[in-house]
């Protein structure tokens, strides 16, 4: 009888502690999310827009534990230019001498630390791969209710994008274009 109960006793335990770590993975919305880049160059900048494939956030108890987000590099596109002026940057973007998305036609970030700084803001760290070639980033992450929000900066020269690069090429002069590119990632789960 005795070994019965502490049995229930020891279930009960296991039950309850299970309940009070819910693990909950929230699929992003793609469709009501946006990812919008900005490059800069001596002479200005570009903005535009990529798409999300998929992605998801892990939550326990409400709070971020990790996550991972698919970019289709493929749709790339230019929202400051028209005409031939947009579709000409557009397939400079995706051309080899950028993104080279007929070869890596996505990239990827997947969430590998985080801190919470309070009131659904987080410190984060994640692998960004773009061009098969992996490197840390670090941005801070907003979470409110059912929408998520972040700035990054990535220095496109630590991913092979060489194009326009100072870095890589001396006497570019007023055809410069900046390593570090901006996005500003808006989600919706």
């Amino acid at each position: 009888m005795k070994k019965n109960l502490l049995k229930g006793a020891a279930a009960s335990v296991i039950v309850l502690t299970t309940l009070a770590f819910t693990t909950m993975k929230k699929e992003i919305n793609i469709k009501e999310s946006n990812v919008t880049w900005t490059g800069k160059k001596v002479t200005g900048s570009h903005t535009g827009t990529i798409q999300l494939k998929s992605g998801f956030f892990n939550m326990e108890d409400e709070k971020l534990i990790g996550g991972e987000f698919v970019m289709d590099m493929s749709s790339i596109s230019n929202t400051d230019l028209s005409g031939e002026s947009k579709q000409k940057l557009e397939g400079h973007l995706k051309s080899e001498d950028f993104f080279g998305v007929e070869k890596h036609p996505t990239a990827k970030l997947v969430i590998t630390n985080i801190a919470s700084k309070g009131n659904g803001s987080y410190g984060v760290v994640g692998n960004l791969t773009i061009k098969n070639i992996t490197k840390p980033v670090t941005f801070d992450l907003e979470i409110n209710d059912n929408s998520a929000s972040a700035k990054l900066s990535i220095d496109r020269s630590k991913y092979d994008v060489k194009y326009g690069s100072g870095s890589f090429f001396d006497d570019l002069g007023d055809k410069t274009i900046y390593d570090n590119f901006d996005l500003d990632v808006n989600l919706k789960f």
